[in-house]
């Protein structure tokens, strides 16, 4: 028995959820050819073992196949689905978790040349920004076989063993009739509340007559687009009364907000340096106004909030998607009295973006999210030999590695050269929108204080220090340095983003920062940078800046380099710099042109060109280790020993993690970590 509001059962229709926490739908791009198979599966159910009540599995699944996957959908309008989903169901149901899955057609929110090369359609032939499509206005004959579609599609998810469905109406085509910003039509489904909902009620009087009245059926909706052009709260509450008062919907899950466009979509998603849980009230007034189960998530990432939702009556179940990415045991480490060992939701957003970017949602700090096959979420205790390992490093990748090897039972040191530990996110967190990264660190921190592990700074360790341990295996994660751009003049007068970063230099305008990456770090160099005062210049390369970021986390680059006037200036490649009496001149060239050359005065010029790796010490430990450095691929890929037997002799193996070996990011750093110290 348990007084936690979070641990407290609800009673939705006849289903009985153990407790309210739940994850919202979402696709994490784990679909093969639109199917939830092994690894989507293997996902949602490591979320059952950790104690969840309920899990949305899509975000979202498509009931036509004029609605082409935007972002790896499930096809829910392919009867193979149903035995994909019914393992999965099944599953996770042994482990006394719900399953729900969200139902879809994406109307504009996606791309014609996908799929089938169908058109795109919407209420009205209003083009979507963020997937560029321009729509067709839906006829009636449209809108009469998708709502077919739509029961049919119910009807499958009923027959795979799944406890309910829910509907969306959230930047989708059902609740593009909803809004005015959408809806620009002048027959029966245009005009009044009552016109815009006619499609709506075919939608729903499809769907419960394909799966009964005991079938558990809810709606993802927008209650609020917080746009003037758009639905405005009073519409959005009638609409969400209506939709309680027909009896045919059994919970309402709320969204405000609108999604058609990258910096609309991050104030309903908030990423790091954005409010925490911004909705959370107005879903409480929603449940006050309809008195009906209501569900959300929108950033409520940590357990207090999570409990003050229910506690104050403003949720029934609170949503805390991103938070389970991070971290699917969050309900059992409630239970057992370890909420103070939840990895946290950092807001790095690294997760979302991946979709687009990369094809795949994953976690920047736990590497095991997307990978449950291959590595599970929990190591195996006391699978080790109690070997002496040394970590030399203690940045995002050497700790990784050190918790996961002393988690197996091993005996592991780390010597650090400076005074702290976090090596390049200390760097990432010094800019004040992005200081939460810091929870990458502290929680490594805390769990190796708990394993017992012994970290030594202010060791600049040499080989002599190393062997001195009289190691069995040793680890180099001693990251990296910055570096310059090849130039053909000026390698002494340019600044590096971590001399921004660390506030070695103050900013000193005009500054022309050039971006050779693509990632976080000049960017954030020069958020920092325009937010000091500067006038600033920022010169990428590429065909827009920093590629390598993703879209949600572009927005608040974009929207601060708006606010202080900053440049941008693409397809400029830093070619040389030069003095100029107090000043200096940079020299701009063109990959498309070679004979182009444009000059600009300035005060500083800061660069950024990845890090080239602290190998010395590698190299100093390399020719006596029993492997000399040298890794199978092959095994490591198989999850095998990665490290062949060089010298039988040698007495210690050795492998560099992380940007030791080549300039990369923080998830890489985690995951090197990650399945180095499970295989080795």
């Amino acid at each position: 028995m348990t007084n936690d509001p979070l641990l407290q059962p609800f009673q939705l229709k006849h289903l009985t959820l153990k407790n309210r926490v739940m994850s919202t739908a979402h696709e994490p791009s784990y679909s093969e050819d639109g199917m939830p198979k092994e690894r989507y599966r293997a996902y949602h159910v490591e979320k059952a073992k950790g104690g969840i009540a309920l899990t949305m599995t899509a975000g979202s699944a498509l009931v036509s196949p004029d609605s082409p996957a935007a972002f790896g959908n499930l096809h829910a309008y392919k009867d193979e689905i149903v035995p994909h989903l019914r393992r999965l169901a099944d599953e996770c149901h042994e482990h006394g978790a719900a399953v729900m899955i969200q139902i879809t057609h994406l109307g504009r929110r996606t791309g014609w040349n996908r799929g089938d090369w169908l058109p795109v359609l919407s209420a009205s032939p209003i083009r979507e920004p963020a997937h560029r499509a321009f729509p067709k206005e839906a006829e009636d004959w449209d809108l009469e076989r998708i709502a077919a579609d739509y029961g049919a599609a119910a009807e499958r998810m009923r027959a795979a063993g799944l406890d309910g469905i829910e509907i969306e109406a959230y930047g989708h085509l059902l609740d593009s009739f909803w809004s005015p910003a959408t809806n620009r039509r002048d027959d029966e489904h245009g005009g009044s509340l009552d016109n815009r909902l006619r499609f709506t009620w075919m939608v729903v009087e499809a769907v419960r007559k394909a799966v009964g009245s005991d079938f558990i059926v809810g709606i993802r909706m927008v209650a609020d687009e917080a746009w003037e052009i758009g639905l405005s709260k009073a519409e959005g509450i009638e609409i969400a009364r209506r939709l309680v008062g027909s009896g045919k919907i059994d919970f309402i899950n709320v969204i405000r907000g609108h999604i058609d466009h990258d910096k609309d979509l991050t104030d309903v998603i908030p990423i790091q340096g954005m409010p925490a849980s911004p909705h959370l009230d107005f879903a409480g007034e929603v449940r006050a106004a309809t008195r009906y189960p209501v569900f959300h998530a929108a950033r409520i990432a940590d357990v207090a909030t999570a409990r003050h939702a229910v506690a104050a009556g403003k949720l029934d179940m609170v949503g805390m998607t991103r938070a389970h990415l991070a971290d699917p045991h969050i309900v059992r480490k409630i239970i057992v009295g370890e909420e103070q060992r939840i990895r946290p939701c950092v807001g790095a957003t690294y997760c979302l973006d991946r979709i687009y970017e990369g094809g795949e949602a994953l976690c920047i700090h736990n590497g095991s999210t997307g990978r449950e096959l291959e590595f599970p979420h929990i190591t195996p205790r006391g699978v080790g030999g109690g070997r002496k390992v040394v970590v030399v490093g203690a940045g995002p990748a050497g700790l990784e590695a050190a918790r996961v090897l002393a988690e197996r039972g091993e005996r592991v040191v780390v010597l650090e050269a400076s005074g702290a530990a976090g090596g390049q996110v200390l760097l990432a967190a010094r800019n004040p929108r992005r200081r939460e990264l810091a929870g990458i660190i502290d929680w490594r921190l805390a769990e190796l204080d708990r394993l017992g592990v012994d970290i030594r700074y202010n060791v600049f360790a040499e080989a002599d220090d190393v062997l001195a341990q009289q190691p069995d295996i040793v680890v180099i994660a001693t990251g990296g340095l910055p570096q310059n751009p090849a130039l053909e003049e000026g390698d002494d007068l340019v600044l590096s983003s971590w001399d921004i970063l660390s506030g070695a230099v103050k900013p000193e305008g005009p500054v022309l920062l050039f971006d050779d990456n693509g990632g976080h770090q000049g960017m954030s160099a020069a958020e920092m940078i325009a937010k000091a005062g500067a006038a600033l210049e920022i010169v990428s390369p590429e065909r827009f800046f920093a590629p390598e970021i993703g879209g949600m986390n572009h927005v608040p680059y974009a929207r601060a380099f708006a606010a202080h006037g900053v440049t941008v200036t693409i397809n400029k490649r830093l070619k040389a710099v030069r003095r100029d009496g107090n000043g200096l001149v940079a020299v701009l060239g063109s990959d498309f042109d070679p004979g182009h050359r444009a000059e600009r005065a300035v005060r500083q010029v800061v660069v950024e060109h990845g890090t080239t790796a602290m190998d010395d010490l590698y190299h100093a430990l390399k020719p006596a280790s029993r492997n000399r450095g040298a890794v199978d691929y092959g095994a490591l890929i198989a999850r095998r020993q990665p490290l062949p037997v060089r010298d039988p002799e040698a007495r210690y193996a050795l492998v560099r993690i992380g940007d030791a070996i080549a300039s990369r990011n923080i998830h890489a750093a985690i995951y090197d970590g990650l399945r180095y110290g499970r295989l080795i």
